[in-house]
């Protein structure tokens, strides 16, 4: 590894342009107008005062700039993270309390480090546990608690808990407290948004916008609403008539430094700060490839690790909590044109400008605008179509999303992702018990062996064929004994069978012992073992084992040649004329398919 694979920027640097600045620097301008209200309103989800997500934006998303392989993720705070710290650190301290914004930098830092580790480390694989379907159940359920627990917000009311069933309950002992200026800040806010985003675009080009303007007018519609809510509350005095408003708000940066760390606080946010970290690298790194792909660009996972977990660190020492890669924001980055990860950087310091020029002007702010903000950012989360298309492809995969989903739901988002993992596991485990095993024989005119139940094949007579379509470990080692054992039973007159190994991809020593066990067994019944197609690393695990030295048939290149080499054998043995060819046509018993 050299020096700049760890410092993507003394790559892309090398190579930095006045176009490329100008390309970044017009992303950035339309990233940051969004990212102001949505760090203000993730902050809030999060449990945090608002100034907290515009500190999470600045420092991180230099620090990615310096790390990170993506020339348009746009790190920050997101909806789905910002719930799940809400989650973590709502445990062990108060919402508003001084110890609970500590715990949340505490959070962030812990992220960071676990991170850079997972990535000096090489662990980006771990992401893996994470299937598809399970990602697909968690956001959804995800996004209908975000959704709901901004409710509170848009009526003017307070709510409690991190799961459905606690939200609602808190939702319907508080709605007779429901303050009618409120609803009508948020109605109006969640109506103007969701009219920017569908179809403010068309109305504009019907006025002659030209395209490019059109696309940047929608993109800060959301601080178009920001601040004609401002100047509604400012003109009606809102707050005086119950209407809850953001209020003072720090101006300028926080001091750098680091929290205060205690084994107590660490222990407790471990966990939670790993799961964070994990559903924050995928979400990032799916985000990072599909963009990239676009550009036929090259992302490295590993070192997305590190940028990921100096973003987190970079956040913690700046005052945030934790951040990752944000799907609508990168996409917009993207679309936007930035050519490199210094757009990144330059909406950073867009970032810093506001915290230090606008936050005197958000105390008038009303929150329902920035509930409104998140409902509808979080709304393009929920997708329960991956219901109906897992339901229709595999039961397996639907039970992982169910059991997702539903465990998010009710138990809120640590014990749902945590379910959804175990569950995966689960159904994996119980796949490879059982792998697909197949009798095979000759298709006719070709040196090709297929499954005697799907295809028409010669098989010999006196011959087992068999395939396995599975690595063999030790969850599957005793399938493979009881099926040869089944086999041979239903098969009398057995003289050899023979393992097609194509797909075998390794042994493991569980699966020798049971081969060593069913080559002994075959022995006894004075019936040959042999193998076929075994690949180059499984026989260099195999070789000079108790195994190779006492089996009693062969190894041989090709299921071709196995069955040449046996007909061969066969006719020194006992020539006759019957044994001479691959003999009958038709299937033989098989206990899988």
């Amino acid at each position: 590894m050299t020096i700049k694979s760890y410092f993507p920027i003394l790559d892309w640097g090398r190579r930095y342009n006045r176009q490329t600045l100008t390309s970044d620097l017009v992303a950035a301008v339309i990233v940051t107008i969004m990212l102001i209200p949505q760090s203000l309103a993730y902050a809030l989800l999060a449990g945090l005062p608002p100034e907290v997500g515009l500190y999470a934006s600045v420092l991180p998303l230099v620090a990615y700039a310096i790390f990170g392989t993506s020339s348009a993720l746009a790190v920050g705070p997101v909806a789905v993270v910002s719930l799940m710290t809400a989650a973590a650190v709502g445990r062990i301290a108060a919402e508003g309390s001084a110890d609970y914004a500590s715990a949340a930098i505490v959070l962030a830092l812990l992220s960071g480090v676990m991170l850079t580790l997972m990535g000096l480390f090489r662990l980006g694989f771990i992401a893996n546990f994470l299937s598809h379907p399970v990602i697909s159940g968690f956001i959804t359920a995800s996004g209908l608690i975000i959704a709901t627990s901004q409710v509170g917000g848009l009526l003017g009311i307070k709510t409690e808990g991190h799961a459905l069933p606690d939200l609602i309950l808190s939702i319907i002992e508080h709605i007779g407290q429901t303050n009618p200026y409120t609803v009508a800040v948020g109605a109006v806010a969640l109506s103007l948004l969701l009219w920017i985003r569908l179809d403010l675009k068309n109305w504009l080009k019907r006025f002659g916008v030209p395209k490019g303007l059109a696309t940047i007018i929608v993109r800060a519609g959301p601080v178009l609403v920001v601040f004609l809510t401002m100047a509604w509350s400012a003109t009606m005095d809102l707050g005086a008539k119950g209407v809850a408003l953001v209020g003072q708000v720090p101006q300028g940066l926080p001091l750098l430094s680091l929290p205060n760390l205690s084994l107590d606080t660490i222990q407790q946010l471990a966990l939670p700060a790993l799961i964070i970290s994990i559903v924050g690298f995928v979400e990032s790194i799916s985000v990072a490839q599909t963009l990239a792909a676009k550009r036929r660009e090259r992302i490295s996972p590993n070192q997305e690790l590190i940028g990921l977990g100096a973003s987190n660190i970079a956040a913690a020492i700046g005052g945030g909590y934790p951040v990752t890669g944000g799907f609508a924001r990168s996409v917009v980055n993207f679309d936007a044109g930035a050519a490199t990860p210094a757009a990144g950087a330059f909406t950073a310091v867009g970032i810093a400008g506001a915290t230090l020029l606008l936050t005197p002007f958000l105390a008038i702010l009303p929150k329902a605008t920035l509930a409104a903000t998140i409902v509808l950012a979080v709304l393009t989360l929920v997708d329960f179509s991956i219901l109906k298309r897992a339901w229709s492809y595999s039961k397996a995969d639907f039970a992982a999303v169910a059991i997702t989903l539903g465990g998010t739901l009710l138990l809120g988002v640590e014990m749902g992702i945590s379910l959804g993992v175990g569950a995966s596991i689960l159904i994996f485990l119980y796949r490879s018990s059982q792998p697909h095993a197949a009798v095979v024989g000759l298709v006719p005119g070709t040196e090709h062996y297929r499954n005697v139940k799907r295809h028409k094949v010669d098989t010999v007579p006196g011959v087992l064929a068999i395939r396995i379509d599975e690595s063999l470990y030790f969850a599957n080692a005793r399938y493979l004994e009881d099926l040869v054992t089944n086999q041979v039973a239903a098969n009398p007159g057995l003289t050899d069978v023979v393992l097609m190994c194509s797909a075998v991809n390794a042994i493991d020593m569980s699966a020798l012992e049971s081969l060593e066990a069913i080559a002994a067994r075959l022995a006894d019944l004075k019936v040959r073992l042999h193998l076929s197609e075994v690949k180059g690393p499984v026989m260099d695990h195999l070789a000079g084992t108790e195994f190779i030295a006492h089996l009693s048939g062969q190894i041989h290149l090709s299921q071709h040649q196995a069955m040449l080499a046996i007909a061969q054998h066969r006719l020194k043995s006992v020539p006759t004329p019957a044994d001479a060819g691959l003999g009958s046509r038709g299937p033989q018993s098989a206990t899988s398919h």
